[in-house]
């Protein structure tokens, strides 16, 4: 978010000499869900525990359809995957067992 390109070239290796402004803020308008959405979890989970399973639900609804973009429907040019498209294949397993584990109860007190 702090970088100029917000990280479509520099992170991302994406071509910005056409239509670099719409790519960048594209990349701004996704940086902008993330950060909410990253402000929203830990409060369900410090605050609102029974929010947890549908909200890791949204995160694997989420993630399942960027990793379905990247390396199913819209491949990018010349086979070129950015750094997020590695990361989704090892979050995705991560908030499965998260999801897995939110519907066992604790143990009573």
């Amino acid at each position: 978010m702090l970088d100029p390109d917000g990280g479509a070239g520099s992170i991302a290796g994406l071509d910005l000499s056409q239509n670099g402004r719409v790519i960048v803020a594209l990349f701004a308008w996704a940086g902008a869900t993330q950060i909410a959405f990253g402000l929203a979890m830990p409060i369900v989970s410090l605050r609102y525990q029974t929010l947890v399973p549908i909200t890791l639900a949204l995160a694997i609804f989420e993630r399942t359809l960027h990793a379905l973009d990247a390396w199913v429907f819209r491949s990018m040019p010349g086979g070129h995957h950015p750094p997020e498209h590695y990361n989704v294949q090892v979050v995705l397993p991560l908030l499965l067992a998260a999801l897995g584990l939110s519907f066992r109860s604790s143990p009573p007190a």
